[in-house]
């Protein structure tokens, strides 16, 4: 029997039309990694290659608080959060970087490594975030007001050493995300918050990754990493389809797996690299390698013509997806973060600042252009191409620049 919770909606079984078709809008970057959860733009038309200082700075926008929340980009508004005197604000920023609206979230998280996390998910006008401390809202993305909340510690969760750092996830008419615990991951009711499913057969501590969706023999899936290791529900009722035990117990596992052909990647820091289960009937899934050349803090990977590229300690690799072959390890800009746009790869480090513009090939990686923003502490904001614009997020000011080709 899966668990249930109170308000059980009944169209949980229904076909998830997000599944028929996860193409991004052109102009769209809605949560965490972009509309289809990757790390990639559907941007063409932009600079291979920039200019000596980097690309033209169009504006940069201070005072939205100290913090690690990236940018989502919809209707031709920014949003993103920031820390101000311990309350996590909202802000919303139109295409010149002017606030248009800020709204108090609840109560910052002031404890280890204080400062926002979360990156917001607009969905059909609403926006929603998971707070630091556990408050999931949903408010109006055109004004800020809340039309509803809900707190993690009701659905029997509780945050991690470091807080919440999950985006919510939107599914047709389903936000899901995990609060831990016995019902690790929640489906509510996007338009109400009330409970539809919650997950079955584990129980998990959330740590810091997303859900991600995919569908494998016509079946919707969500995978994600937790304390207990990697777990796969299905996205109908949250049932536990598969699982495996790889980093369970680790310091912190942050970075979201990748899906692809088949294939489900998922690597941490801590020295513990990656490991890429491959699925097979009925949706199962049986380990196909393990890696030691891909150890990632949180900076993530992208999946690219069968290749992985991510960050690997203090510097990037290229991995094959279905062996795990290393076809090779840069410095670059060192330890950071990632996006990829039109044929090419953003990496931001984590410190001092430093982007940088960089071929996607397993036949090696070349910087074609950097750039410096400022700020303090560590940069763990990914980066964001949108639009023909990249959003680089350092400590309290968010920074946009043009990056379409002339």
């Amino acid at each position: 029997m899966r668990t249930k919770l109170p308000g059980r909606l009944g169209r949980v079984a229904m076909v998830l039309s997000a599944f028929v078709s996860l193409a991004a809008a052109e102009g769209e970057w809605p949560t965490f990694r972009g509309a289809n959860h990757d790390g990639k733009s559907p941007d063409t038309g932009l600079l291979k290659e920039w200019p000596a200082g980097g690309p033209k700075l169009l504006w940069k926008t201070s005072g939205i608080g100290q913090g690690f929340s990236g940018a989502a980009v919809s209707g031709g508004m920014i949003y993103t959060t920031g820390n101000v005197n311990n309350r996590l604000v909202i802000f919303a920023l139109d295409g010149e970087g002017q606030v248009k609206w800020k709204v108090d979230h609840g109560p910052a998280w002031t404890k280890n490594k204080p400062g926002a996390r979360g990156t917001p998910t607009i969905d059909e006008g609403s926006l929603y975030l998971l707070g630091d401390t556990g408050i999931l809202g949903c408010y109006d993305a055109g004004t800020g007001k809340r039309k509803w909340f809900k707190e993690a510690s009701a659905l029997g969760g509780k945050p991690g050493t470091w807080g919440y750092a999950e985006s919510p996830l939107i599914l047709d008419n389903l936000v899901i995300f995990k609060p831990g615990g016995k019902n690790c991951i929640v489906a509510l009711d996007k338009k109400t918050g009330k409970g539809a499913w919650a997950s079955s057969g584990f129980s998990a501590d959330p740590q810091y990754s997303c859900c991600l969706p995919f569908t494998f023999e016509d079946k919707p899936m969500l995978v994600t990493g937790t304390s207990g290791g990697l777990v796969c529900v299905s996205a109908k009722d949250g049932s536990l389809l598969w699982s495996n035990g790889f980093c369970a117990g680790n310091t912190a596992n942050c970075p979201t797996p990748a899906y692809a052909d088949g294939y489900v990647f998922w690597a941490n820091g801590y020295n513990k690299g990656g490991i890429c289960m491959k699925l097979g009937p009925g949706g199962k899934a049986s380990e196909a390698w393990k890696t030691d050349d891909m150890v990632c803090h949180h900076g993530g990977y992208v999946i690219h013509e069968r290749y992985v590229y991510g960050n690997n300690g203090n510097g990037w690799a290229c991995l094959e997806l279905a062996t795990g072959r290393k076809a090779w390890d840069e410095k670059a800009v060192g330890k950071g973060s990632l996006c990829w746009a039109d044929g090419m790869l953003y990496l931001f480090s984590e410190t001092k600042g430093q982007a940088a513009l960089a071929t996607c090939s397993p036949k090696g990686l070349e910087i074609k252009g950097r750039v410096q923003v400022d700020g303090e502490g560590p940069s763990w904001a990914h980066p964001v191409v949108i639009g023909g614009r990249l959003y680089l997020r350092y400590d309290t000011t968010l920074y946009c620049f043009d990056v379409k080709a002339k």
